[in-house]
């Protein structure tokens, strides 16, 4: 279905001025995670999710180099810490997942669901790693002629085109993708794979600035479910996070205006989000990869109250910070694509 084309009543400034007063402080936790077994090595690591366990899950792309390849081993597709660090599980068989993993989420079942920006489907697992549904077929693509650089259909029901997030409804189980990459929609299907509903679209670059609703810049990137049953929607390129209900209707802009005067943003600030984890859910985090910083928003007024992180390589530093989740203790994790290649934890301090 097609969402409701509404605008917000005014463009966010570009510069937000930041108050630090109500927003929590974190610090780095320089030992976590703990090293990984003797001779793995990992590549980018595109997606850190947090499960209703506590449980860490990291989505490794496995491109190590040449170099690499002498002297280690890849590590596997999806490794699970707990929140000390320490490595619980790991699995991926590389011929059957899909290209280029980029997100995983897990489900009320305690299923996992992936997927790639490289492919055009997504893939649900158990816990440790069965293959229980797929959506689509590797290497093809919702596109004209069905490959990954024909012109993009955005209407494909059984397959998908480059998707990103992933996000699972705790009450029913039904699966949300920002699709994606290739795509502009939200694509919806229930828990055995079947399409259920779509909304969205390409922008024009005036209606990135006029914030229209359903109307994404270019990457639709992210996908979380709050508290209250709403649907954010990480519109990269346009700097702002979208929120829906689950069918799809428009309800408000957040603005994340830290990027270019006009839209879209090449690199844009909206790549991912998280809620605190208070009932309420009084904070929204904001992963910004062109900043490379995490922004602390108010969550009911969208207002940028403070950010942290710099581009750098040190710790606490970011180097394509790409996504980011948050565990019921309140500490925030980010992992890093690219040249990055690492997943750093920030421990609450207030």
């Amino acid at each position: 279905m097609t969402t409701s084309s509404g605008t917000s009543t005014a463009t966010a400034p570009l510069r937000p001025v930041a108050s630090v007063s109500t927003a929590p402080r974190f610090e780095i936790d320089p030992a976590w995670p703990k090293p990984l077994p003797e001779g793995w090595i990992a590549g980018q690591l595109a997606c850190v999710y947090v499960d209703h366990n506590d449980h860490v899950l990291v989505v490794n792309r496995g491109d190590i180099t040449e170099e690499e390849k002498e002297t280690c081993t890849r590590a596997p597709a999806v490794m699970i810490f707990d929140r000390d660090g320490t490595l619980i599980g790991s699995w991926g068989d590389w011929d059957v997942l899909p290209s280029t993993p980029h997100s995983c989420a897990v489900d009320h079942d305690n299923n996992v669901w992936i997927t790639a920006n490289g492919d055009g489907m997504v893939q649900k697992y158990t816990y440790d790693g069965k293959l229980l549904v797929q959506i689509g077929t590797k290497g093809q693509f919702d596109t004209v002629d069905g490959t990954r650089k024909s012109k993009n259909l955005n209407a494909g029901k059984d397959r998908l085109n480059k998707p990103a997030g992933i996000a699972c409804d705790p009450e029913n189980g039904d699966v949300y993708f920002a699709d994606g990459y290739g795509n502009r929609r939200v694509i919806v299907f229930d828990k055995n794979g079947k399409f259920l509903r779509q909304w969205g679209r390409q922008a024009t670059p005036e209606e990135m600035e006029a914030g229209v609703g359903g109307a994404f810049a270019e990457v639709v990137h992210s996908v979380a479910i709050s508290n209250a049953g709403l649907v954010y929607i990480g519109d990269r390129q346009g700097d702002r996070v979208q929120v829906f209900d689950k069918m799809g209707n428009f309800k408000r802009n957040i603005w994340v205006r830290t990027g270019t005067p006009a839209l879209p943003d090449k690199r844009g600030t909206a790549w991912w989000t998280a809620f605190s984890p208070d009932r309420d859910q009084k904070y929204l985090y904001v992963m910004n990869g062109r900043n490379e910083q995490v922004h602390i928003l108010d969550h009911a007024s969208g207002a940028i109250l403070s950010s942290f992180g710099r581009p750098g390589h040190q710790l606490g530093s970011f180097t394509h910070g790409h996504s980011l989740a948050v565990d019921s203790k309140g500490d925030l994790y980010v992992a890093e694509t690219n040249w990055g290649r690492r997943v750093h934890k920030f421990r609450l301090v207030r």
